[in-house]
């Protein structure tokens, strides 16, 4: 039987390549060129976390989440009227894979002996660093390095995640509570243009 974690796992990795996949389409990318986008933005948090922890990258012992990545390109081609002009469906689908890759971030950090500051910041790893590698590949400035609130997002759901422990809430519920917060952040923070101040140089 899936746990709970490894379903936020997959659907965060469906979500995610979604996501790369619909900004590749704006790019007129073929579809392997989609495909490669897709798998980036899914799979590069989770590695550049996995290396950070000495670990073997999740995807090169599981193909599955290649198979997932797949399963996006071929949701986005047979509803791509739908999924390519809704102008915020990158958004959504963005921020729901940012939400699920902190947690199994945060979870796999805490299971490796590490302290939840560790575990923060490596859950901030996951969730982000798949979108700033897409971004370079798509010629575009990462959201990370954006004014925009995209890994402060992370932050706060890491530190709710700590809160929920520190509650001795069930896990499951702690990692369903620190995913909502995540995407509540980010989408709160695109849908009132919420931002931090732009660091200005001299004029």
């Amino acid at each position: 039987m899936i746990d709970f974690i490894t379903l936020c796992d997959y659907f965060g990795t469906f979500a995610f390549a979604i996501s790369g996949i619909r900004l590749a389409s704006a790019k007129q990318f073929d579809w392997f060129g989609a495909y490669v986008v897709g798998v980036v933005t899914a799979v590069g948090g989770g590695t550049v976390r996995d290396i950070l922890l000495n670990d073997i990258p999740f995807w090169m012992t599981q193909p599955s989440y290649l198979i997932v990545s797949g399963l996006a390109l071929l949701f986005v081609i047979i509803f791509r009227k739908y999924v390519i002009k809704l102008n915020n469906t990158f958004f959504i689908f963005d921020a729901i894979g940012l939400g699920l890759f902190v947690i199994v971030g945060i979870v796999k950090t805490l299971e490796f002996g590490f302290p939840m500051w560790v575990a923060i910041v490596m859950g901030t790893i996951t969730g982000s660093f798949g979108g700033m590698i897409r971004d370079i590949l798509i010629n575009e400035v990462p959201l990370v390095l954006r004014k925009d609130i995209y890994a402060l997002a992370c932050v706060f759901g890491g530190i709710a995640y700590w809160c929920c422990i520190q509650f001795d809430l069930p896990s499951a519920l702690s990692q369903f509570i620190s995913a909502t917060i995540v995407f509540s952040i980010r989408i709160l923070a695109i849908k009132y243009h919420i931002s931090l101040p732009v660091l200005r140089g001299e004029e």
